[in-house]
């Protein structure tokens, strides 16, 4: 295929994130997932922001600073059959002079709009703001999100304390998030680093309060499931490798490795392959398979002669 028929297929189609949806809803349960918010930078260093209209500067958990980039928001979905897919997500565009949050809540009316009855949303602490939570009580969601050890509860009317300064049980503790209401606050312990603190939300009271350790981290680790998902767009789905400026090839790039990670899921769940990266490897090996003969005939050859 040469570059400009791709560049030409980029330019041409419009492609939104309802079509992503109308491909996955044949192959995922659509009742009683898990929906995990997370975004993450599209690295392009070597562009130059003025010159593109989505590239800027975001960010970045890996480096720890502002890096060149695309902004890409993404819903997750984990279905109870194990199957994992994006089901919505958003491009962030400064001149649409919207935040990370109100993206978030525009993907989440949507996919209820779309049928997606998910139990419970999930997130880092970006997105437990109490405008979040209180966005997802009234669409009667639960949520697992992270919190900053400064975020404040109260176990007494009017006496409100850090969660990093409270004594938290195993099985977690029932307490009242200052703006929101009773929530479940759980602590993870690491060694080389500060405890992460966790809250829990069912629109089900009693049921909160019964929700043992070992269900916060089934949520906890089907979340972490969407930063496997970042590495394997980047990694096997070429998410970071286009050459184009223009806005509408750019989202149609973005939109094409998105497919293909759904592909690969499908192929997974189907045991067409153990892995996301099993195609990728494959590939690899009879290329390599190919060269080490090519040049074994070679030293052959020279021997001989």
């Amino acid at each position: 295929m040469s570059h400009d028929s791709i560049n030409r297929f980029l330019l041409r189609e419009a492609y939104e994130p309802r079509d992503l949806f109308e491909i996955i809803q044949k192959f995922v349960n659509l009742k009683d997932g898990i929906l995990s918010i997370d975004d993450t930078v599209i690295e392009k260093p070597y562009s130059q922001p003025k010159h593109a209209e989505l590239i800027s500067y975001f960010w970045s958990g890996k480096y720890h600073k502002p890096i060149i980039g695309i902004n890409l928001i993404t819903l997750y979905y984990s279905d109870i059959h194990g199957n994992s897919v994006p089901i919505n997500y958003r491009i962030y565009n400064k001149r649409e002079g919207k935040t990370k949050n109100d993206y978030f809540r525009e993907m989440v009316i949507e996919t209820i709009e779309w049928g997606v009855k998910a139990s419970i949303v999930t997130g880092d602490s970006w997105y437990s703001g109490v405008e979040n939570l209180k966005f997802l009580r009234k669409q009667k969601l639960g949520f697992l999100f992270g919190v900053e050890k400064n975020r404040v509860v109260s176990n007494e009317p009017n006496k409100y304390s850090q969660v990093s300064t409270l004594e938290v049980a195993e099985e977690g503790l029932v307490t009242h998030l200052k703006e929101f209401g009773f929530i479940k606050l759980f602590r993870k312990d690491f060694k080389k680093e500060d405890s992460r603190h966790y809250i829990l939300y069912l629109p089900d009271e009693e049921k909160l309060e019964r929700i043992p350790r070992s269900e916060f981290i089934r949520i906890h680790d089907i979340h972490w499931g969407i930063e496997t998902f970042h590495r394997a767009i980047k990694q096997v789905c070429g998410i970071c490798r286009f050459m184009v400026r223009n806005t509408q090839a750019i989202k149609t790039h973005i939109f094409c490795s998105l497919q293909a990670f759904v592909k690969l899921e499908l192929m997974r769940s189907e045991n067409i392959i153990n892995n996301w990266y099993q195609v990728q490897r494959n590939l690899f090996t009879l290329v390599v398979r190919e060269h080490i003969l090519a040049n074994l005939r070679s030293d052959d050859m020279i021997c001989n002669a």
